[in-house]
């Protein structure tokens, strides 16, 4: 394989790496190798959990104002951070000995342990790939395997992310003992299992550089994940890409997220959204059903006219007009009947009058404007259509009291309810989404404010996602 050409962004050279790698070798099984601390675990939270525990354990107060944008070392330079810090030279000693002991105790592992901002995402998405898998290469000893995975694994659960114990390879000796010949080693592993490795991120550029000597066909690109090291930068080599940020809008596009997810336009109100809709490749439209009190007629339009009086000459598509031309185009068309039962009967009259196939039927309602009354109504007269309210209201029972949540959700299934939206917005959402899925209860995700943050929200795999496509990058 050719040495990989270096690129403005390295999530996005190693997206090309990869697909570069499928090509050629299109029933290999893949391999993304990555170092764990400094490259997933963001080592600042454990250095400043177990300072403080210090504190705590012995009364003193040296680090109760110690901030992660302060530390800027690895675990293994903590003497030069007390140096760096009005602490008495007296105590460096005993402190470092503190530390030196509790930093990879199960306490600190489990308690202490963060992952860098979208690192888990993009992992996710190489699970997802066909015959491609994650290997961890760490310079931890293996008499931490159980408490290493363990919290790996609780990191990752929200996300979908799982590493199994056959793809860690772990330091067969102490601490910090031969660390660069356990990397080496540990591509031979992966290789000798039957993988083939094709990519390595680890922020230490002495272990990049271990990789690269070992790697004379160049077919392993070579990524510095520039955190927090200790080896010098000037043994990068100079085949790698460097980056600090795990984006997800760099690793790939819009239009590449699992196809089982179904993508819904949100508030296509407007003859202009109308025809951007149309002409793009979403199949679910979004309209927001109100009546004109000045018309008496029910248009699409996303504010209230209590809250926002219409302009001069504005004109709200009407909904029969809607209607028709979604159901020639053979369009999804999702109605969030914002009126509630006060126009219910209308909005019935005037689909089956336009005659929409019942699959490309869904509603959205407010319980309390639709009422048990309304959603039963609707799935009695639209069996085939998906019927849907917001739970965002029992956000807090989902993880806190889940029997009790989940009878509120059996009542609203016996309405007819079959989907359930939850807020991108919504505290501890990855939980709840996962405590859904357990639950066999389809789940769509709405306020997203951005690409990247649809990306990680698709790469849960909820059923469907809503969402305004008309973001720069979408």
């Amino acid at each position: 394989m050719t040495q990989t050409k270096r690129t403005p962004h390295w999530m996005t050279a190693l997206a090309n790496h990869y697909d570069q790698a499928r090509r050629q070798h299109p029933d290999d099984r893949l391999l993304i190798m990555f170092d764990i601390d400094g490259t997933i675990i963001d080592i600042r939270y454990m250095i400043l959990h177990v300072l403080r525990s210090y504190d705590h354990a012995h009364g003193s107060g040296y680090f109760h104002t110690l901030t992660l944008a302060d530390i800027t070392v690895s675990e293994n330079q903590i003497d030069e951070l007390l140096r760096a810090l009005p602490i008495p030279q007296q105590a460096h000693a005993d402190i470092t000995a503190w530390f030196m002991k509790a930093r990879w105790s199960p306490e600190a592992i489990y308690q202490s342990h963060r992952p860098f901002n979208g690192v888990l995402e993009v992992i996710r998405w190489f699970q997802l790939q066909r015959n491609t898998f994650i290997g961890l290469n760490t310079g931890r000893p293996g008499t931490i395997r159980e408490e290493t995975l363990r919290s790996l694994n609780a990191l990752g659960d929200a996300y979908r992310v799982h590493f199994p114990t056959d793809l860690l390879f772990m330091n067969p000796g102490d601490w910090d003992s031969d660390v660069l010949a356990a990397k080496v080693q540990g591509v031979r592993y992966f290789q000798e299992a039957g993988y083939r490795v094709v990519a390595f991120i680890d922020n230490e550029p002495a272990n990049l550089a271990a990789v690269d000597a070992a790697d004379p066909a160049n077919e392993i690109l070579l990524l510095h994940a520039s955190t927090i090291f200790e080896s010098q930068r000037e043994r990068v080599p100079s085949s790698a890409v460097a980056g600090e940020s795990y984006d997800l809008t760099a690793l790939l596009p819009g239009d590449k997220i699992p196809g089982k997810v179904q993508l819904v336009w949100h508030a296509v109100n407007t003859q202009a959204r109308i025809e951007q809709f149309l002409q793009a490749q979403v199949h679910w439209g979004e309209f927001d059903i109100r009546r004109d009190p000045a018309r008496g007629v029910l248009v699409s339009r996303q504010r209230s006219f209590q809250s926002l009086p219409p302009t001069a000459g504005a004109s709200e598509p009407l909904l029969a007009d809607t209607l028709a031309r979604l159901k020639s185009a053979g369009r999804g068309i999702k109605l969030d009947l914002r009126d509630g039962l006060a126009t219910l009967d209308e909005v019935i009259e005037l689909i089956q009058a336009a005659g929409v196939e019942q699959e490309n039927l869904w509603f959205n309602g407010r319980i309390e404007r639709l009422l048990e009354e309304g959603f039963r109504q609707l799935s009695a007269t639209f069996p085939g259509a998906t019927l849907q309210c917001s739970i965002d209201f029992l956000a807090p029972l989902i993880l806190g009291a889940p029997a009790t949540a989940k009878e509120t959700l059996d009542m609203l299934s016996g309405w007819g309810l079959t989907r359930f939206s939850v807020s991108w917005q919504t505290l501890n959402k990855r939980q709840i989404l996962r405590q859904m899925e357990a639950w066999d209860l389809p789940v769509n995700i709405f306020e997203i404010p951005n690409l990247e943050q649809y990306l990680k929200a698709a790469l849960l795999l909820p059923r469907s996602i809503t969402a305004d496509f008309i973001h720069p990058g979408w």
